[in-house]
């Protein structure tokens, strides 16, 4: 009697580890399904800001039939622009010279003789540097003439400061888009399976004004970062 029931709590024992076995395959089954549901959804962020620094190249030039007169003319170019730098309060080692070249030509077997000088201005004052943008046509007054490509630029250098924050804006608006997916296909949102920040994209915020005697660049700027999130479906 006892040998006999042996074999049968054996059976029963196997019966129980195979439904026991079947519903953890098919459970694992199921959860498998469901972590391969998600959603790609794009996420952006935008803020606008103040450039933090400028600078302006100056280009200019004399022609004349000796070197010594082209030189002469470059030179007092040279200090009518500092004059004029000064006068509007920049300091004076905010202004420094780049670069000097000289050029000949001979026309009809006369040969002249070109100066070209170039000064940069580098500046965090971006009100001051405004203004002498405004005031450049006062530097024609004086006799300098500047050559194409003399224009400030303005750029913004605290892109590591608003990084944080901004891929947070970000990742919430991806969230806010599959939350919107989710309830339309009676799912709901979990966690993030995978996540690309994307890059950041700094550009004029009212576009290029450049060209001649106008400003080549804005200093007010348009911060853009665009990231690319999946998230779970459950």
């Amino acid at each position: 009697m006892q040998t006999g029931r042996v074999p049968l709590i054996a059976a029963g024992i196997l019966a129980v580890g195979v439904i026991a076995g079947g519903y953890l395959l098919g459970d694992g089954l199921r959860r498998s399904r469901e972590a391969d549901r998600a959603v790609t959804v794009r996420g952006l962020a935008e803020r606008d800001v103040t450039a933090d620094l400028a600078t302006w190249t100056i280009a200019y030039s004399a022609t004349a039939p000796d070197l010594a007169t082209a030189q002469a003319s470059v030179d007092n170019d040279s200090k009518q622009i500092r004059a004029f730098f000064g006068e509007l309060g920049f300091p004076a080692d905010a202004l420094q010279p780049t670069g000097v070249n000289v050029t000949t030509m001979t026309d009809n077997g006369v040969t002249s003789f070109t100066v070209r000088q170039r000064m940069a201005l580098r500046t965090t004052d971006i009100r001051r540097a405004q203004d002498a943008v405004r005031r450049q046509f006062d530097l024609v007054r004086r006799g300098v003439m500047l050559e194409e490509g003399s224009g400030m630029a303005y750029t913004f250098t605290g892109l590591n400061a608003i990084k944080p924050q901004m891929v947070a804006e970000a990742t919430k608006d991806a969230r806010r888009s599959a939350e919107q997916f989710a309830k339309d296909s009676g799912t709901s949102v979990g966690g993030i399976k995978n996540a690309t920040q994307g890059y950041f994209e700094v550009t004029a915020r009212d576009g290029d004004s450049g060209g001649g005697w106008g400003v080549s660049d804005s200093p007010y700027k348009k911060v853009r970062v665009v990231t690319t999130i999946d998230f779970y479906l459950r």
